[in-house]
């Protein structure tokens, strides 16, 4: 079993390239792979390994400038989730593309999963789902509005546009792992909104500590590695991914017409051109053969 273990944490790095080579040989050395991002407000990513070296991860990570007490969620998986090991600089470690939001100074008040159902079935509570349409599409909490987002730069127009739904609700918002929500409750307080508050530890905290008989959540939870999904317990879900578009799709899906591996599949059929197919079916001969690792 390989420890998969999702991070995150808001500080101040001047010189994050300085961090780079570091990490990234860390991580080769004990057999670690995955993402890491870096920028001058953090770091955030995703990464799979045995637990010994992830441990030594946590260490050295815990070691770097304002990270001690650094966020970070484990769960399992029975094969290694990524293909290789990339650590990389960003300008934000997850883009809303809002200069003026800061997470550093002050965020929503953090709810522990015991006590999220309990807000978000107050009669006076809003609960916002800040993820991407095609997560929410296979999986939400009870009652979240879905503010069909295609990336986290459209959130702040989508609030703009709907913000007058809201006036005099408390508005709770939650997210996979707690990073957008930092920063997303930090915009909504800066809109003048007095009320906010966010699932601590994101959707994969409140699946690992909540029973499942006590559960507000349907469906699975996407995640960013060959898993694609996750339920209750942290256990890896039904899914699988169209390897064109990145989304999430069920057998059912790939049954349809429309579906060639590796190519498209009924969501993403009209996004791409002949040349894009062209090139997605040269890349999945090259799989198939061998010629080729998936990544």
């Amino acid at each position: 079993m390989f420890t998969v273990s999702a991070l995150y944490h808001f500080t101040r790095f001047d010189d994050p390239g300085a961090l780079q080579g570091p990490i990234q040989s860390l991580c080769v050395h004990e057999g670690i792979k995955g993402t890491i991002l870096l920028a001058r407000e953090g770091i955030n990513g995703t990464v799979a390994g045995p637990r010994p070296g992830i441990e030594r991860l946590w260490a050295h990570i815990a070691a770097l400038p304002g990270c001690a007490g650094f966020e970070h969620k484990e769960s399992t998986a029975s094969a290694m989730p990524f293909k290789k090991m990339k650590v990389r600089l960003k300008k934000e470690i997850v883009t809303m593309g809002q200069p003026n939001v800061d997470p550093m100074t002050g965020t929503g008040h953090y709810v522990e999963p015991s006590e999220w159902n309990a807000l978000i079935q107050a009669p006076d509570v809003v609960v916002i789902d800040t993820r991407n349409d095609y997560e929410v599409g296979i999986g939400t909490f009870d009652g979240a509005i879905d503010p069909k987002t295609k990336t986290f730069r459209d959130f702040p127009k989508w609030w703009e546009d709907n913000k007058d739904r809201f006036h005099n609700k408390r508005v709770a918002m939650f997210c996979t792992g707690g990073i957008r929500c930092e920063k997303s409750t930090n915009f909504l307080i800066g809109q003048g909104v007095e009320d906010v508050y966010h699932l601590k530890g994101g959707i994969l905290k409140y699946l690992e500590e909540v029973r499942e008989e006590d559960s507000t959540w349907n469906g699975e939870c996407f995640v960013f590695d060959n898993r694609v999904s996750v339920g209750h317990g942290l256990v890896e879900g039904s899914y699988d991914q169209c390897f064109a578009c990145r989304r999430p799709i069920t057998e059912a899906d790939k049954a349809r017409p429309e579906y060639r591996q590796g190519v498209q599949c009924h969501q993403c059929i009209a996004e791409y051109t002949d040349e894009d197919r062209a090139r997605f079916s040269e890349r999945q001969r090259q799989i198939d053969s061998g010629e080729l690792t998936p990544s």
